[in-house]
């Protein structure tokens, strides 16, 4: 199974002026997305070139809408998006990436009557559980909105996948640990852990550029990767482990484009310390016969 990764041409609460008309700290003009929309592709150029692309190493496939916040729409106009996307045989499910505080009990629900019939997660973007760097990094929304929003779609039987950075400006292994505990207490199905990188026209690269943030080091970063996982509920599914950024863009650190070094250093750091996802939580080593693909944890 893989994901085709899409942009519905959506927009963000924190870019249109309702919260602000910077964005995030550390997000690009495409939201993190492919820029499709911008470059003038149609969902179904979009659709279809991804199916095309990816027939080689799947057969099934999960449409994930990615860039910006595709829940900011009235949810007659995201019903339309969705079915089309479903509308092709392969899709056999959707993932939507949003933020917690977009969540409106119309769209909820027609996600949740998806999920009867189909994969769905719900992806929401958390980052810290620290309203100090949330507010640092213009994320325009508190810990206390991502409960809310996490545990509305949880009633709705919805799988729940939080999307964190390692490495935020202030922040450090105390920081790394509450993100880790607070989902976990959360009992959500899944977690996409970022590294931090740097991309050209960001608010994060002024500050850069002015001296006020320097990105960690690769081994900075698995330490604390590690440190992570540690605190993850061992049932929790591990999507991602560092972040894909576009070299075109890409400003520092150069070690982020290289993607499986980085996850052989973090398995590498996993086995030598003799640790395990959850072990900080008293959780059991697993099985041993178990390898970390079919955990989850390198997908």
């Amino acid at each position: 199974m893989a994901k085709v990764s899409l942009d519905a041409g959506l927009t963000c609460p924190n870019r249109d002026g309702t919260l602000s008309g910077q964005g995030c700290l550390f997000c690009e003009a495409d939201g993190s997305g492919t820029g499709a929309a911008r470059r003038g592709l149609s969902l179904e150029a979009q659709i279809e070139t991804g199916l095309y692309k990816s027939s080689s190493r799947a057969d099934r496939f999960i449409a994930y809408f990615q860039a910006f916040t595709n829940t900011y729409a009235p949810a007659v106009e995201l019903k339309r998006m969705w079915d089309l996307a479903l509308s092709y045989e392969p899709m056999i499910g959707l993932a939507v990436g949003t933020r917690p505080d977009c969540l409106s009990d119309d769209v909820l629900d027609l996600l949740a009557g998806y999920a009867e019939t189909r994969e769905v997660w719900l992806e929401l973007g958390l980052q810290s559980a620290s309203d100090v760097t949330l507010t640092l990094i213009n994320r325009g929304h508190t810990v206390d909105d991502f409960t809310r929003g996490a545990r509305r779609a949880k009633a709705r039987g919805l799988k729940v996948l939080a999307h964190v950075i390692l490495g935020l400006p202030g922040e450090g292994q105390p920081e790394t640990l509450a993100t880790a505990r607070f989902i976990t207490a959360l009992n959500l199905d899944g977690v996409k852990i970022h590294s931090l990188y740097i991309s050209e026209v960001t608010g994060l690269a002024r500050m850069y550029h002015q001296g006020e943030y320097q990105p960690l080091t690769r081994e900075a970063f698995v330490r604390l990767a590690v440190l992570f996982l540690e605190n993850l509920s061992p049932g929790m599914v591990v999507h991602r482990l560092t972040g894909d950024p576009n070299p075109n863009t890409l400003i520092a650190p150069r070690w982020c484009l290289e993607k499986q070094a980085t996850l052989e250093m973090i398995r590498r750091r996993l086995e030598s310390l003799d640790t395990w996802q959850g072990r900080g939580l008293g959780a059991p080593r697993p099985d041993c016969g178990e390898t970390l693909e079919e955990r989850g944890v390198f997908p």
